[in-house]
């Protein structure tokens, strides 16, 4: 299969993320600019993915009760480590992001998703779990790889070169790796048919920074690699 872009890695294992914020994608304003969260505190929040643990360890650091969920057994050890080393709490459960039936519905205050989204090939059965674990009017925030940005092969020595169609739904794999390419209207349909109302749809140009993450690619400054939508629970 073709392969994606490093890009489509983020967040997992340690890449010097920050721990006391949430980041949405590769190179790109994080919570402490975008807001779409807001104050957690004594809030219970489900983490779909645990990626590098950052994420869960700052929302723990602001005093949510975190429940992260995560297939991959090495990815909830790390988040354990990585929380432990902030002496900071996380509730963490092994299982298909779609797996929630542990959590009783209409309890969770917000649920947050980097990048797990899109990795999922059946995405509209872990948005229903989602939206009955949350309360009403409760958000959820995720990121995705950018379905323009997965037309390009971003590591290659011309990283502006289309190498898939956009309209090429095949997953692509690297390693462990998978990505579901989808379109914003796909996305936008999937969350409106789980009965969720989509109030900010954001594609982050890049920071303005010198040092860059070991997932950049200079095709970043011309393409959004990050699509961030924050949507809240409709009633049923």
């Amino acid at each position: 299969m073709p392969e994606p872009s490093a890009a489509a890695a983020f967040p997992a294992g340690d890449h010097g993320l920050p721990s006391d914020v949430v980041s949405y994608g590769p190179d790109i304003p994080d919570e402490s600019s975008l807001r779409l969260l807001g104050s957690l505190d004594a809030k219970r929040v489900v983490v779909l993915g645990a990626g590098g643990g950052h994420a869960a360890a700052a929302l723990a650091g602001q005093g949510a009760h975190v429940i992260v969920i995560d297939p991959d057994h090495d990815a909830l050890e790390h988040a354990r480590d990585l929380a432990e080393r902030h002496e900071r709490r996380l509730e963490l459960h092994h299982g298909d992001l779609a797996e929630l039936a542990f959590i009783r519905a209409d309890t969770v205050d917000a649920a947050l998703s980097v990048y797990e989204l899109g990795r999922v090939g059946d995405l509209d059965r872990v948005l229903r779990q989602v939206h009955r674990v949350l309360r009403t009017g409760a958000t959820l925030v995720c990121s995705l790889p950018h379905p323009a940005f997965c037309m390009l092969d971003a590591g290659a020595d011309d990283p502006f070169r289309i190498t898939h169609g956009y309209l090429d739904r095949s997953a692509r794999t690297d390693g462990d790796v998978a990505v579901y390419p989808r379109s914003v209207a796909e996305v936008f349909a999937g969350l409106h048919r789980a009965n969720f109302r989509v109030d900010h749809v954001l594609e982050p140009a890049p920071t303005d920074s010198v040092v860059r993450s070991p997932f950049w690619s200079e095709a970043m400054t011309r393409v959004p690699a990050t699509l961030v939508i924050r949507a809240r629970k409709e009633g049923i």
